[in-house]
């Protein structure tokens, strides 16, 4: 009975198996052995123990779950690197058709500045600067990325898990090729910003050329009507210096904030230590009144410039050095202004109406003002003679520009401006001969005293 119970239990707990049936040498306890359908029970099996059977199984239910959240892992890796590199795929392609000339021809300033308003670049910046700097900032995250995921392979190789060589492997090659392609798009970028460049500095060099070209051309035009009288009185006063009652009595208008109109003074200076500067203005622009008068040397543009630029003050520039002056007049009405300074401790003193308003020190001191330059009104140089800028021209009317080289007393200048006397430069003298108008600029007769009691 106890043989049947025993062989019965032992079919029920192994199923289909079949058994093999032992009992102890001590004739007290069964032993149940599972053997392989088929197999010969009388043949002897190989004892078992349930302990290690568990153990076994447990180990190897841990290696699959690890392998599992190990798999987990890089499937959400290789998901977030697919997104990466479709996403940078994207941006690539939009840098590819922004940087790609249109029509195969090369980007004039023109055509660059019609595309440069157009966000065709989605969430990349419009700016050449700015795109290289933000796929320079896509590289740095996916080089992160890649640091992220070669920890994550290091702590898996500590916890006994590898990663598949082969998925390393295409990951590593999928991202050397972005990086390889953001180097390119990142040097064609480069290559296009510098051809950019250069055809601006180009088209810049052409039309300056032709300005220039246009403007020796007027002059040419003007000097041969000067040198023709009119044969009728009544023309007189539109062919410069035939309408003039003296050769001081003139005004040259510059009507337009332009960088082609002005004057220029045929005299130059020589080497001086000491200088003061009068005129008349009347200015009929604002904000600022632009540059009355510049002097420029060979290596400094800007030795003696008198400037009203902006919502700056009035400013008197010594080999670029810098005073601000207490004047104003921008009241569109006739207004005598001088500047007098000296090397000697760099003293300088401004004059509005014949009234000192300021005076200072510490300009330039010591500096001998260099001979040779030319003397621009109504620009401001930055180079001898040249490069002006339209934003810094004068607008308006100015006469009786005068030079000399040492400051003038106080009561000189009182007698100049209050039209009691008149004193012209030993320097620079306001004759027209000494004078041309450039660039459409014209001149006129002009009684300065008379017009100024008609402004009053």
């Amino acid at each position: 009975m106890h043989y049947f119970l025993a062989g019965l239990l032992c079919f029920y707990a192994l199923g289909d198996r079949r058994l093999v049936l032992s009992q102890d040498i001590a004739g007290s306890r069964f032993v149940c052995t599972a053997i392989p359908v088929g197999a010969d029970p009388n043949c002897a099996v190989p004892p078992s123990t349930m302990q290690g059977t568990s153990t076994q199984d447990e180990q190897l239910r841990d290696t699959v779950m690890q392998l599992r959240e190990t798999i987990l892992q890089q499937k959400e890796t290789i998901v977030n690197q697919q997104g990466s590199i479709k996403e940078l795929t994207s941006k690539l392609s939009r840098c590819e058709s922004e940087a790609s000339p249109q029509d195969g021809r090369s980007r004039s300033q023109g055509s660059w500045r019609k595309d440069y308003n157009k966000n065709t670049m989605g969430d990349l910046p419009r700016d050449p600067v700015e795109t290289i700097d933000h796929l320079g900032k896509t590289m740095q995250s996916l080089k992160a990325r890649l640091e992220n995921l070669e920890q994550q392979q290091v702590r898996m190789n500590m916890s006994g898990v590898s990663v598949p060589n082969d998925l390393r492997e295409l990951l590593k090659q999928r991202l050397g090729d972005l990086e390889k392609q953001l180097l390119t798009k990142v040097a064609s970028l480069e290559q296009d910003k510098t051809q950019l460049y250069n055809e601006t500095a180009a088209h810049r060099h052409r039309t300056e050329a032709t300005l220039n070209s246009l403007l020796e051309r007027i002059t040419e035009l003007e000097r041969a009507l000067t040198q023709v009288a009119p044969s009728d009185s009544r023309h007189r006063h539109a062919w410069g210096n035939f309408g003039l009652k003296s050769s001081e009595d003139f005004k040259i208008s510059l009507p337009l904030r332009t960088n082609y109109l002005y004057g220029r003074i045929k005299s130059s200076l020589p080497e001086m230590y000491a200088f003061t500067v009068c005129m008349w203005l009347k200015s009929s622009s604002g904000p600022g009144i632009g540059t009355p008068f510049s002097y420029g040397v060979p290596g400094q543009a800007n030795e003696i410039v008198l400037i009203e630029w902006g919502n700056n003050p009035i400013e008197l520039l010594v080999n670029d050095k810098v005073a601000q002056l207490p004047l104003s007049v921008s009241d569109g009405r006739w207004h005598h202004v001088c500047v007098t300074w000296t090397t000697r401790d760099g003293l300088w003193e401004a004059y509005q109406d014949g009234e000192k308003l300021g005076s200072g020190e510490n300009l330039a001191p010591w500096h001998p003002i260099k001979p040779g330059g030319v003397i621009i009104l109504g620009q401001e140089q930055d180079t001898v003679g040249g490069r002006f800028d339209a934003t810094q021209a004068f607008v308006g009317e100015l006469s009786q520009f005068n030079m000399w080289d040492r400051v003038l007393r106080p009561a000189d200048i009182m007698g100049i401006a209050n039209c009691s006397s008149y004193m012209p430069g030993n320097i620079v003298p306001w004759v027209s001969s000494n004078v041309e108008v450039l660039g459409g600029a014209t001149k006129g007769p002009l009684e300065i005293c008379e017009d100024r009691l008609f402004d009053s």
